[in-house]
């Protein structure tokens, strides 16, 4: 059914951008240096473009030389050339423990291996034009590094060592095969064995190491919150706040001004209520519903962030460049700093805030058929924690001093509502995968006490389930406004992994319906299917492994895991940049685009959805290394203990087994698994002894003990017992 989507209040326009100078763009060069048939010197490719001015002589050095470190011009001698005519491509350096390294190349296709000697010019993450040579012994295409486009690395975060009169540091990222060597007048007060930022102030090439000078010392190796620190600083996560930032944060008035008040809708007589975690501390989200003939009326009301952090503003360019806020144990680098992400933005009970709202109307099946988007300004009447609203509506009564006792009944009516979304949800496929999720507990001083389970009750899932139907108006709205935003996307699966599920399927007996790309629901009935089954585990691990991994696109490309045909996130501007961009892009459609231009054009829109992308990985990938660090810390003295666990995945070099209780994953080396050759079977996801026939697969039950433990390697090594 088609939504009307409603408008809000005209608001005042904003700026346009100051206009561009014209220069010859990235296709003209390309075709220029096309038709001149070589390479062509700085001043040839002014004189041909016609570009005399200073100005535009300046702008077009900037976008040739952008053009070289992208990897599209290659500069020899004779002046600057087309990379794929040299046969130089274009990609990003991924380094190996071992010391060698691969380039994942731009366009795709095979990884390029660089031997050693190749490896030693580059550290991981640099961006290099490679020259394919030949192939390696197993097959793989091998290169040689002709030209260093960008260096990945300026500060090296990693632990500090001397012997002799030699000091190094060695990378706490193991991708970082090589040690930083510090000379002993550039080791400040860094002792041996203590955490180190270094700054490389030489980078490798082929016949010497990184130089580098110690900028800060963090301290001993086991101090408590050393795992947070080495993180931030390994994945180069910012967390400082630049004094423009402060400046323009402090200077914002607490008071909300009343001409904005009564510019927007005011909602301040409906009962929102927050649900969110015990130790939640920014709430960007409110929600209301209530019956209504023929079915119900759902508001969502999102922190309107963006009446805060103008475009181009120092607060903007520096969430811009954090792109999320990043969630450790026990601490968080926020996006937003605190007097908006746990003030003014925030929407604390009983205090007026300002919003961005979906109102929707919904039918007594649960289907959305009407909403709006609208500037509002309201009251939430109360915080509450999903502990307390599962509680509620399962039937336990809520302690007397509880704030759910004044809004109990609102509550039932959501519940109600999520129950039969959640019906709706099923219909169409979604997927639901519904692991336990680890937390930490820690103790007085910082050491982990225990690992626990988390899992999500029916408090969680109604809250997702409504903030998934104010995204998909969102994405909606965006689209029938033709107005660009980075969308959230999540591809179909490749056929190739399909058919590799498909055979490990036919071995067990089950099926997979729908063709050479199955829609999400043959995926949702197969879970559906194995459900309590011992084997559910692997399928489950298997599927999560045949889909692709969701990122932002300004191209909407729908989302295959929800079920959807468009999806924008709308409903966490304070923690996700994407969120932010979205909630402009709808306030401007809102308010008359003819009046107020949208500042971004598709190519702003494509730089940030790939940025956003890139922060949602950096974020990630340091949030796990921290709790690596941490669980690694936490079974050092179990050494020599046995444990019950299951195998979560299975490699050429051994077995991963997550022990029961502890969420502790370790490795089961193929080395120690007994006098047999174990091959290891890429359909199956097994290893298989050639003589024994003995097999180990994902999801089997195995019973090990912990033989070694390693904090700088965040490695647990497991034998079975």
């Amino acid at each position: 059914m088609k939504k009307n989507y409603g408008r809000g209040k005209s608001g005042k326009p904003r700026a346009t951008a100051s206009p561009r100078l014209e220069i010859p763009s990235r296709e003209d060069v390309l075709n220029l240096l096309k038709r001149a048939g070589g390479p062509l010197r700085i001043r040839e490719i002014m004189r041909a473009a016609g570009v005399k001015e200073a100005d535009r002589v300046d702008a077009l050095e900037r976008r040739i030389a952008a053009m070289e470190r992208d990897g599209q011009l290659a500069q020899t001698r004779a002046g600057y050339g087309l990379a794929f005519n040299m046969e130089l491509k274009p990609g990003r350096v991924s380094g190996h423990p071992d010391g060698f390294a691969f380039v994942v190349l731009d366009e795709g296709g095979n990884d390029v291996f660089l031997a050693e000697r190749q490896a030693r010019r580059v550290l991981h993450g640099d961006r290099v034009l490679v020259r394919i040579t030949g192939t390696d012994r197993r097959g793989r295409p091998e290169g040689r590094v002709v030209e260093v486009l960008e260096r990945a690395n300026h500060e090296i975060v990693g632990r500090y060592f001397t012997e002799g009169n030699i000091g190094f540091v060695v990378p706490d990222n193991r991708r970082i095969n090589q040690d930083v060597l510090i000379p002993i007048e550039s080791a400040g007060d860094a002792s041996h064995g203590q955490i180190v930022v270094a700054t490389i102030v030489s980078q490798p090439d082929q016949h010497r190491q990184p130089i580098g000078s110690i900028k800060q010392v963090l301290g001993d190796h086991m101090a408590p919150g050393m795992e947070i620190d080495i993180a931030i600083r390994a994945h180069s996560l910012p967390y400082e706040w630049p004094e423009a930032v402060l400046d323009q944060a402090g200077n914002i008035p607490m008071a909300l001004p009343q001409d904005e008040v009564a510019r927007r809708i005011d909602l301040r007589d409906i009962a929102f209520v927050t649900i969110d975690g015990e130790d939640a501390r920014d709430f960007d989200d409110a929600v209301f519903c209530r019956r209504e003939t023929g079915g119900f009326r759902l508001f969502v009301s999102i922190a309107d962030v963006a009446h805060y952090v103008t475009q181009g503003s120092p607060l903007d360019q520096e969430a811009y460049r954090r792109g999320t806020s990043v969630y450790f144990p026990n601490a968080v680098i926020p996006m937003l700093p605190e007097v908006l992400s746990n003030g003014l933005c925030s929407l604390n009970p009983h205090v007026d805030r300002f919003a961005l709202v979906c109102e929707m109307v919904l039918t007594d099946a649960g289907v959305v058929k009407d909403a709006w988007f609208y500037e509002a300004v309201f009251r939430s009447r109360a915080r509450l924690t999903y502990t307390e609203v599962a509680g509620l509506v399962d039937g336990t009564a809520p302690a007397p001093q509880s704030a759910i006792t004044a809004v109990k009944d609102e509550v039932k009516v959501m519940h109600d509502l999520y129950r039969r979304m959640r019906r709706q949800r099923e219909q169409r496929g979604a997927l639901d995968i519904d692991a336990a999720e680890p937390r930490i507990i820690f103790d007085e001083q910082r050491k982990i006490a225990a690992i626990v389970p988390v899992y999500r009750n029916d408090a969680h899932k109604m809250i997702e389930e409504f903030m998934i139907a104010a995204n998909v108006c969102a994405a909606e709205f965006l689209l029938g406004e033709k107005i660009g935003a980075p969308f959230r996307i999540h591809d179909k699966p490749d056929s190739e992994k399909v058919s590799a599920l498909r055979l490990l399927l036919t071995d067990m007996k089950l099926r997979l319906a729908g063709g050479e790309i199955p829609p999400p629901g043959a995926f949702a009935k197969l879970l559906e299917s194995v459900r309590g089954k011992p084997h559910a585990r692997l399928i489950e691990t298997v599927v999560l492994r045949t889909l692709k991994l969701a990122v932002y696109s300004p191209e909407n490309n729908g989302h295959f895991g929800l079920a959807v045909e468009a999806y924008a996130h709308f409903t966490s501007p304070i923690r996700r940049y994407p969120d932010l961009m979205v909630h402009r892009a709808i306030k401007s459609a809102l308010n008359g685009t003819q009046f107020d231009p949208y500042p971004y054009s598709a190519t702003d829109l494509l730089n940030i959805s790939e940025h956003s992308s890139m922060t949602e990985r950096r974020a990630d990938d340091a949030t796990r290394d921290a709790i690596n660090w941490l669980k690694c810390e936490f079974m050092e003295d179990k050494v020599g203990q046995r444990f019950r666990g299951v195998i979560t995945s299975v490699t050429s070099f051994g077995l991963f087994v997550e022990l029961d209780d502890i969420f502790v994953e370790g490795l089961v080396h193929v080395s120690t698994l007994g006098r047999d050759y174990f091959h290891y079977d890429p359909v199956g996801h097994c290893l298989v002894g050639e003589r024994s026939k003995r097999t180990f697969q994902i999801a089997q039950r195995v019973e090990v003990y912990v033989s070694q433990v390693s904090l700088d390697d965040r490695r647990i090594d497991l034998d079975l017992a």
